[in-house]
């Protein structure tokens, strides 16, 4: 039987890098577990990853920051716009006083009968703290966050659409709905997969923007993965994805960390379709305890390395 296991990453096109860093490790106080490059093309630009205590599927925030190549997007609707970020219970306090100390502007939203609160990273993606009662999930303590407070991972994507019915009608036929949808004025939410956090799909009916970019530009927002499980499960949920009409998918794609294929839905917004596979995982070219210390390459690429670094920006971790 196919099957979504829940999320796997988030992956963002920013601004620099050293702002990017500043932002997830200093501000958020997340873990930096991994410094490499963009697999695709020709231009050397840093593929760098974020996430809580243990790198979990479904807790890690990918990021390109293209303002090195002077390559930005445009935010607008029929395109994912929202990293929905969970964290614990009672914690928003914490993190409202935290982000203002870092100059980072808040406000206060009433989603859904619950509060969380908005920001934007550096470069103006927008940025969303949910509480979760009980996200088992280890925040990461090691900038300054204590536990108690620390993001769990994801909590899902916010999507901004000028038809949510097809978007919904895709996740109910096609995609893995568990079919409990909720709404609230302009917007609607529901959950895919199997897990119980991490999965949440909020749709924004957005019909007074202009269609955003969806090529890789700093500023926006690039794809939403989903963890598949297995090269054989992902492979029939492909195969099922085709069938239904849905034929804008890619064919497989080694990440080296992970195998993908993606999906252009009908929102806009990209899925991947990811299975951190058996020669793969995050300690797969470093141990455990050193996660994101070394400048990692794929394997086509090692023979350009010193060239490759050179025109990398310069970040201290």
């Amino acid at each position: 039987m196919t099957y979504v296991e829940g999320s796997h990453h988030v992956t963002l096109s920013v601004g620099h890098a050293q702002e990017d860093v500043d932002f997830h490790v200093k501000t958020l106080g997340m873990r930096f577990i991994k410094r490499t490059v963009l697999f695709d093309g020709s231009t050397p630009i840093y593929h760098l990853y974020y996430s809580n205590a243990n790198g979990d599927p479904s807790s890690v925030v990918t990021t390109f920051p293209w303002a090195q190549a002077g390559l930005f997007g445009k935010r607008g609707t029929n395109q994912a716009r929202e990293v929905l970020l969970s964290v614990p219970a009672g914690s928003l306090e914490y993190w409202y006083k935290r982000l203002i100390q870092h100059n980072i502007e808040v406000d206060n939203l009433d989603v859904f009968d619950r509060r969380r609160l908005a920001f934007r990273h550096p470069c103006g993606i927008e940025y969303q703290l949910v509480e979760n009662d009980n996200d088992e999930r280890e925040g990461w303590t090691g900038n300054g966050v204590p536990r108690e407070y620390a993001i769990h991972g994801l909590h899902g994507v916010g999507i901004h659409v000028t038809t949510p019915e097809r978007m919904i009608d895709f996740a109910n036929d096609t995609f893995f709905s568990q079919g409990q949808l909720s709404e609230e004025g302009d917007r609607a939410s529901f959950q895919v997969g199997n897990a119980k956090y991490g999965n949440h799909i909020e749709l924004t009916a957005n019909v007074s923007e202009d269609q955003g970019t969806w090529h890789y530009g700093a500023g926006t927002y690039h794809h939403f993965a989903w963890n598949l499980d297995t090269l054989a499960n992902q492979d029939q949920v492909k195969f099922g994805i085709e069938g239904a009409g849905y034929t804008d998918i890619s064919e497989l794609k080694d990440r080296k960390y992970f195998k993908s294929v993606y999906v252009r839905t009908p929102g806009g917004c990209l899925f991947e379709l990811a299975v951190t596979h058996a020669d793969g995982g995050w300690d797969c070219d470093e141990s455990p305890h050193e996660l994101g210390s070394k400048f990692q390459l794929p394997a086509q690429f090692e023979d350009q390395r010193t060239q490759i670094f050179e025109q990398l920006e310069h970040i201290d971790i």
